[in-house]
């Protein structure tokens, strides 16, 4: 700027402020997110959206093409995805979006890349929410929906029973690609919902998949079936809150949303 732009009499400098605790003064949740993701900052938005708590997130590089060889290509990034996020700032959450690579890289994995970046901040994937969700909900005979092709699904299915559930029946859309997986519309996955948690002995319905949109009529759902439904945004927001101790009852997401960690 040219000197005389500025005339000095008009210049205040060290002009008196306050600080306040910011826009996050009840939680600060962390995601890191996948490149090709189009859903799950869009649904954690509205799933979060309460005054005090703040969501920040940044991406890690993942192909398009879903199979197990491209979800270990992953781990490399995490770390380095969640030291992006606020640096030097408290985090009261981190959440991995992504269920399937967590489910083949193994969550203990996870949370040790996770917290090379951020030691002591308590972690959650899309799976370890779905396990937390189960049991806040009481339900253990389950029906699963995802969009994987057989292979990522049977890593699915065996990550699900070996940690206690039983899966009751289990639908696939049977779509690799993740752009296309972000455009499967809400009636297709709402009417595969409702086949599947319509099952014999369902006690609830998770849909796997961050790509998957199913927050905004998980209520509905719930309301046709009477059974309650969650998804992995849908649980992972659900627990990030509870693990950053905000309570609040959301009655318009679903019956997990009334629900405290088990």
């Amino acid at each position: 700027m040219p000197d005389d732009a500025m005339p000095a009499a008009r210049q205040r400098h060290h002009l008196p402020f306050r600080t306040d605790a910011g826009v996050a003064h009840r939680a600060r949740i962390g995601l890191v997110a996948l490149a090709t993701d189009q859903t799950i900052e869009y649904e954690f938005r509205a799933l979060l959206g309460l005054p005090g708590v703040g969501l920040y997130e940044s991406r890690i590089q993942n192909d398009r093409s879903i199979t197990p060889q491209t979800l270990r290509a992953m781990e490399q990034g995490i770390a380095a995805g969640a030291a992006l996020i606020l640096p030097g700032e408290r985090l009261d959450v981190i959440a991995f979006g992504c269920t399937s690579a967590t489910i083949v890289l193994g969550e203990d994995a996870v949370f040790a890349r996770l917290r090379a970046s951020r030691p002591d901040v308590p972690c959650t994937t899309p799976p370890t929410a779905a396990l937390a969700a189960m049991a806040a909900l009481g339900a253990r005979r389950i029906a699963v929906l995802t969009p994987y092709r057989d292979d990522v699904n049977r890593e699915v299915a065996a990550f699900l029973a070996q940690r206690g559930l039983e899966i009751a029946v289990f639908g696939s859309f049977s779509e690799d690609d993740d752009g296309v997986v972000a455009r499967i519309d809400a009636a297709s996955i709402g009417s595969a919902v409702l086949e599947l948690g319509a099952v014999t002995g369902v006690e609830a319905v998770f849909v796997s998949c961050t790509s998957l949109r199913l927050a905004e009529q998980a209520a509905a759902l719930e309301a046709s079936l009477g059974k309650p439904v969650t998804s992995s945004n849908h649980a992972m927001a659900w627990h990030a809150l509870r693990l950053a101790g905000v309570a609040d009852r959301r009655p318009e997401f679903g019956r997990l949303f009334t629900c405290a960690l088990a």
